[in-house]
């Protein structure tokens, strides 16, 4: 913070930038940053709307918070990235990154943005920006520390496994359903 202040500083002072800042906005601005550093340490681990609902409210209270995400959704845009690409599926993940995200409302937007047609259809712009952040990194947890960097997020996102993983239903009868998206039709 300190730094980004003596970058803008040094930018108006040579007339490359105009500010017209409200002393009050300011100071308030960086109370609610020192308030937020100095919150609880959250945990929480999850998956689905819910946990990106939870980290929605939570990051209002503290900058201190870790999401651990299930990788085990097969169904959708994720299933189709998951099996095309062979990558951990990103629909989870990408809403944490957006819930914890300090982005315009346009960028969020464009991101939660699903194709209407063709080969593309239902397969969100923020699943395709995450594949492909996972074609130009090491590993799936490098590409959401580049796209929590790229988005300004506030906090860590983190996959709760590196590895391919599938969510397995033994049902009351004995049989066993394979996979999260399976489950429902056969409860």
């Amino acid at each position: 913070v300190v730094e980004s202040m003596k970058s803008i500083i040094a930018l108006t002072n040579k007339g490359y930038i105009q500010l017209s800042l409200d002393s009050r906005k300011m100071e308030n601005l960086i109370y609610e940053k020192r308030l937020l550093v100095k919150g609880p340490k959250i945990v929480v681990v999850g998956g689905g709307t819910g946990l990106s609902t939870m980290l929605r409210g939570l990051k209002y209270y503290t900058s201190n918070i870790t999401a651990i995400v299930t990788v085990a959704d097969d169904g959708g845009g994720s299933g189709d990235l998951r099996e095309d690409l062979g990558m951990l599926p990103p629909g989870d993940i990408r809403n944490c990154i957006l819930a914890l995200a300090d982005t315009e409302p346009l960028m969020e937007e464009l991101l939660q943005y699903r194709f209407p047609d063709g080969r593309l259809k239902n397969q969100s712009f923020g699943n395709l920006f995450l594949a492909a952040m996972d074609g130009v990194s090491d590993n799936f947890e490098d590409a959401i520390q580049k796209m929590s960097s790229v988005l300004a997020v506030t906090g860590k996102v983190l996959p709760v496994t590196l590895e391919d993983m599938k969510l397995i239903a033994e049902l009351e009868n004995g049989n066993k359903v394979e996979g999260e998206s399976q489950i429902p039709d056969e409860v």
